[in-house]
């Protein structure tokens, strides 16, 4: 086998791997794990836009880890350059799927759009990355399996999907031959998350493909909840709004519920009004609802993590929110605020000193959320310029991810070293204090790969 690193390679985005096999006939099996897309810094969101380094039509399948943007969102634009094989994933990434990639096909269309109208675009015109007719013809390609089954791809390869506890249907994926296996973490959850179940323990595997976002730090042992209620009891004070970036799936059920157990508890007010506006978060919730063995919330709990919120669906209802004063809290889409609605509810809010902008999750270099946590004073919102006098919090100890003590002690559960271990999905720091912490605690080959490496797997 050979492995070129397409993506995730100095950055925790674009993650794209592929692994070519050679068959007995001589003949070469491409399969792509991850097909996401590229976000934050412009260096980097104009991969999106290059010729992938291989021709879409020799690819033969694609594996998806989960179903978040930067591991799902390139498919529409593979299928669009020619990719006509089985996209194989677990059934809950499935139905997300089908919610994020039309949803990132729209949002794409609306911000051509937009910049066609207000001709802020160096582009005439500017275009979408791919449409919601390109989304609906990767979402046909779809192939769902269960866990821990073996999956047979063809010319001696076999798939296999085991829980990761990242989100609903992320899955560690180990592929092997006869001669030889390899896993790819994607992203790697928490063992005490408040919603998701713990990893699936991993005993053996050749090579290791695995995620070092949080490689270099360690979260917050506090209760989240703590800080949360602190927030939103601040801004009450000041008549304020909460505007809480959220990851649609995920994070946006996490805060969700945070919230509910707040009101339930009288850490916050009751009759403080919050909205989930995000059509794409309401329709993940309702898969978060479907999917009840995959987490760890009872019925009951589920209940009245779909009931805390407001459900906000119509644009006309989302424009309103942004003429509706204090208190009340929004959470929206994007997490990193790179798109969607927030972006608006940022031009409305981040102005006003009263208002607090609250952001729950990793911010990659180059995005809006990096660029408030950073001390900006501005942010760039189509094509103009919004102060940010509003105060601007982190809770760090939400993530979804592990941080390194956490992956350790995952890796921990390997019966034998792997070959070699490559660390990806990280920025550079991250990356390598990862590499550092696997390779004094654990004593286990490993290395960081460069962009459009190729190694051989013996």
């Amino acid at each position: 086998m050979e492995l070129t690193f397409l993506g995730a390679t100095g950055t925790v985005t674009g993650s794209k791997y592929l692994l070519t096999s050679e068959t007995e006939s001589g003949a070469s099996k491409r399969i792509l794990i991850d097909c996401g897309l590229f976000q934050g810094l412009k260096q980097l969101r104009l991969r999106n836009w290059a010729v992938l380094p291989i021709n879409p039509k020799n690819i033969h399948a694609v594996i998806l880890t989960h179903a978040h943007i930067d591991h799902s969102g390139y498919l529409p634009l593979l299928v669009k350059n020619g990719f006509s094989g089985k996209v194989y994933c677990s059934e809950a990434t499935r139905d997300l799927c089908e919610v994020l990639l039309l949803d990132s096909a729209h949002l794409q269309e609306e911000e051509a759009r937009y910049a066609n109208k207000g001709g802020f675009s160096k582009h005439n015109p500017a275009l979408p990355l791919y449409t919601q007719e390109d989304a609906q013809n990767a979402l046909a390609l779809l192939t769902p399996v269960d866990y821990e089954k073996d999956i047979d791809l063809g010319d001696g390869l076999i798939l296999k999907l085991f829980p990761s506890g990242h989100i609903l249907g992320s899955a560690f994926v180990r592929i092997h031959n006869k001669k030889t296996s390899i896993l790819f973490s994607g992203d790697i959850g928490r063992p005490h998350d408040i919603l998701m179940k713990a990893p699936t323990a991993i005993r053996q595997a050749d090579y290791l493909v695995v995620e070092s976002t949080y490689g270099n730090r360690l979260h917050d042992q506090t209760d989240p909840k703590v800080k949360l209620a602190e927030v939103i009891n601040q801004a009450v004070q000041r008549k304020g709004v909460v505007v809480i970036p959220v990851f649609a799936v995920g994070r946006a059920q996490e805060l969700l519920y945070y919230i509910h157990l707040l009101k339930s508890s009288g850490a916050i007010g009751n009759n403080i009004p919050v909205y989930l506006n995000s059509p794409m978060a309401v329709d993940a919730t309702a898969i978060f609802n479907h999917f009840k063995s995959e987490h760890r919330l009872t019925p009951e709990q589920s209940y009245a993590l779909c009931h805390t919120a407001h459900m906000v669906n119509s644009i006309e209802a989302s424009k309103q929110l942004n003429e509706t004063k204090g208190p009340m809290i929004i959470l929206s889409a994007s997490g990193m605020a790179t798109g969607g609605r927030v972006v608006h509810h940022l031009k409305a809010f981040a102005p006003n000193p009263n208002n607090t902008i609250l952001f729950a999750g990793f911010q990659a270099a180059g995005t809006r959320g990096a660029a408030m946590l950073g001390g900006a004073e501005s942010i760039k919102i189509h094509g103009e310029y919004v102060p940010v006098r509003a105060k601007v919090e982190l809770i760090s100890n939400l993530s979804a991810h592990a941080d390194f003590s956490e992956i350790i002690a995952w890796l921990g559960g390997f019966q034998s070293p792997p070959k070699k271990t490559f660390i990806t999905h990280g920025e550079p720091v991250a990356a390598d204090a990862m590499r550092l912490h696997i390779e004094e605690q654990l004593h286990w080959r490993v290395t960081v790969p460069d962009y459009l490496e190729t190694v051989t797997l013996d």
